[in-house]
C-alpha cells in the first residue's frame, strides 16, 4: 500500500523544483533586461565618441598646413585632440569669405581651369567639384529625393535617392523615359549601386533624406513615422493582385 504521506513529500518537492526554476528564469529575464537597458544607454555614446575621434583624427590633418614651430607638439610639447577641427573650421569659413568676393573668385576659377587642364587629375578634380556643388548646393536636384525600386530583382524594393534624370544617351537607346538612382548599402550608405530605372517603375516616397539616411545607418530598425500624406500622381501603378 502507498505511503499518502510519501506522496505528499514528492508533491511538494516537484512544486518546489517548479518555484525554483520559474525564479531561476524570471531572475535570467530580469538580468537580460537590465543588460538590454545598459546597451542602449552605451552602444550610441560609444558610436557617437567613435565618430566624433574619427573625424576628429581626419580634421587634425589640416594641421600640416601649419609651420612646425606653430603645431601644438612643439608649443605644448604633445598631442592636442580636437586642435585640428577649430583650424578646419577657421580654414574654411576664410576661405568661404574669400571665394564669395570677386577677386577671391576670379583667383578660384582661374585656379581650377589649371587643374582642368592636367591629365586625370583634371577629370578627378571636376568629378569631385561637380558631386560637391550638386550635392551642397540648391543648383541640382541630385539627393532631393528619396525613392524606391525594385532592386536587386522584381517584387523586392530597395531605397534609394535620384542622382539624375538628364540621361540623354540612355534615354534614347532605350527608348523610355530612364532616371539614375542611388542605391546606398547599409550600415555605410556611402558605397551602394547606381541603377537606371524607368520613371514609371520609380516611387517616390515622403520620407525626408535625413530619415532615409538615418534608416540606412540603423539597418533599418529605425523607421520614419508616415504622415499619411496624399500619394503623389507620379508614383508606380500599384500591380494588382495575381
Amino acid at each position: 500500500m502507498a505511503d499518502p504521506i510519501a506522496t505528499d513529500d514528492n508533491e511538494d518537492n516537484d512544486e518546489g523544483a517548479d518555484n525554483g526554476r520559474s525564479g531561476r528564469r524570471s531572475f535570467a529575464r530580469r538580468l537580460r533586461n537590465h543588460l538590454i537597458a545598459g546597451l542602449l544607454i552605451w552602444i550610441p555614446i560609444m558610436v557617437t565618441v567613435w565618430v566624433i575621434r574619427f573625424l576628429s583624427r581626419i580634421l587634425d590633418q589640416s594641421l600640416v598646413l601649419l609651420p612646425p614651430p606653430w603645431r601644438p607638439e612643439a608649443l605644448v610639447g604633445q598631442y592636442v585632440p580636437g586642435v585640428g577641427i577649430i583650424l578646419s573650421f577657421i580654414l574654411l569659413l576664410v576661405t568661404g569669405v574669400l571665394v564669395r568676393n570677386l577677386f577671391g573668385g576670379r583667383i578660384v576659377a582661374g585656379f581650377e581651369d589649371l587643374v582642368r587642364r592636367i591629365p586625370v587629375i583634371g577629370a578627378v578634380y571636376g568629378g569631385a567639384k561637380t558631386f560637391s556643388e550638386t550635392v551642397l548646393t540648391d543648383k541640382g536636384k541630385s539627393f532631393k529625393q528619396v525613392v524606391m525600386v525594385e532592386f536587386p530583382r522584381k517584387g523586392i524594393f530597395s531605397v534609394g535617392f535620384i542622382t539624375s534624370e538628364e540621361l540623354e544617351e540612355v534615354q534614347a537607346k532605350t527608348a523610355q523615359d530612364v532616371v539614375c538612382v542611388f542605391v546606398p548599402t547599409t550600415p555605410n550608405p556611402t558605397t551602394g549601386f547606381i541603377v537606371l530605372v524607368p520613371r514609371e517603375e520609380v516611387v517616390r516616397l515622403d520620407m525626408t533624406v535625413d530619415e532615409a539616411v538615418k534608416m540606412l545607418l540603423t539597418l533599418g530598425v529605425v523607421v520614419p513615422k508616415w504622415k499619411n500624406k496624399s500619394v503623389a500622381a507620379d508614383l508606380a501603378p500599384q500591380q494588382p493582385p495575381p
